[in-house]
């Protein structure tokens, strides 16, 4: 009889060796042996269902959407952004997403076309984490949810304020002073507290620390399996890395469409909610960006931004139309959704900018 090993098991079969690992202590796979300190198994060997996996019906396709609720997800604007995708002519084979977020655009491609090479990045360090966690781990990292689930969704009120308190308090301390070792747990604990905090708000302080309270839901949806697994399978290909935007230019050539969605400016003094991490993305920031676009239009990518019109509060603010005065500038109608006062909520004017269209 021949064998193989744990991580060629997991290379054969799709999942982590850690998940190996753990089917085999759980013997679930026939004949596997372990043999100092790794497993030995049957090339023979079939991958065992996974019982959690009978909760979906996986014959049916699955649309992999946005895991997480994102301040600034681009939902309600796809119907705008997808005028500009250009693959139908077959000569843009490449995706690059530098500040990729709640990552709306990005999933509506992936569900549409086939790509030879995506690219996505962001400076948040724990959602990129998610991102790794959810395409390399995601049998851990559902198991670790529904445990989550399962102690929260039984507990009354005064209790889940604690348990979610707890959460935070692990959540903020794993920040600081985490290592690689414990970043199935990060991603989890991003998940559950998105799931459960106020309004779905990511945000933290200067300290970098997670602040949001908890949010009034009577069962929310702590552990979507179906659609975190339609995420994972099409992550599978994807290139994520950790930085800002600057890090693309290696990747970005003639053949990419580029979408960028930076942290918005603010459109009132009062407005400047942008603290999704713990560094700011000013004026200064803006102009840099702008000019990293002009360098990608040079190689030849076609390239689109979407930021906040300041218009909207004050009709000579030409900032924009200043800074992408070459490019193709487009007002949208848009639905500001993420504000603590529900009056401020309501339609705003938002820019698309372009190089091609």
């Amino acid at each position: 009889m021949s064998f193989m090993s744990a991580r060629e098991a997991a290379d054969k079969w799709g999942i982590s060796q850690r998940r190996v690992a753990v089917l085999c202590s759980e013997k679930r796979i026939n004949e596997a042996t372990m043999v100092g300190n790794m497993w030995i198994i049957p090339t023979t060997a079939e991958k065992p269902i996974d019982a959690r996996s009978t909760r979906y019906n996986k014959t049916e396709e699955k649309t992999a959407k946005p895991f997480l609720k994102w301040a600034g997800g681009k939902g309600q604007l796809l119907k705008e952004i997808e005028r500009y995708y250009p693959f139908d002519s077959g000569k843009i084979t490449k995706y690059a997403e530098p500040f990729v977020g709640g990552g709306a655009v990005l999933f509506d491609i992936l569900s549409r076309y086939d790509l030879e090479q995506i690219y996505i990045s962001d400076i948040n360090p724990e959602l990129i984490n998610t991102y790794r966690i959810i395409r390399d781990d995601i049998d851990a990292l559902i198991e670790m949810l529904y445990g989550m689930k399962n102690e929260f969704i039984s507990l009354d009120i005064d209790a889940r304020k604690d348990y979610y308190m707890r959460k935070r308090e692990r959540f903020n301390d794993l920040k600081v002073n985490g290592n690689e070792n414990i970043n199935i747990e990060k991603a989890a604990l991003m998940i559950f507290l998105n799931k459960t905090c106020f309004n779905g708000l990511f945000r933290v302080n200067k300290k970098g620390l997670f602040n949001v309270p908890m949010g009034s839901y009577k069962n929310p949806m702590i552990c979507d399996e179906a659609n975190l697994r339609a995420v994972s399978e099409k992550l599978q290909n994807v290139t994520i890395v950790c930085g800002d935007y600057r890090k693309s230019a290696n990747f970005i050539d003639e053949n990419t469409f580029v979408y960028f969605d930076p942290p918005y400016r603010p459109i009132t003094d009062t407005a400047s909610f942008t603290a999704y991490t713990e560094n700011s993305f000013n004026d200064d920031e803006q102009i840099e960006l702008a000019r990293f676009v002009d360098e990608m239009h040079r190689k030849g990518a076609k390239v689109v931004i979407s930021n906040s019109d300041p218009k909207n509060s004050n009709a000579e603010d030409d900032f924009f139309d200043n800074i992408y005065s070459a490019h193709n500038i487009k007002r949208v109608e848009a639905t500001r959704m993420i504000n603590c006062n529900s009056e401020a909520r309501g339609k705003i004017k938002e820019l698309l900018i372009s190089n091609f269209l």
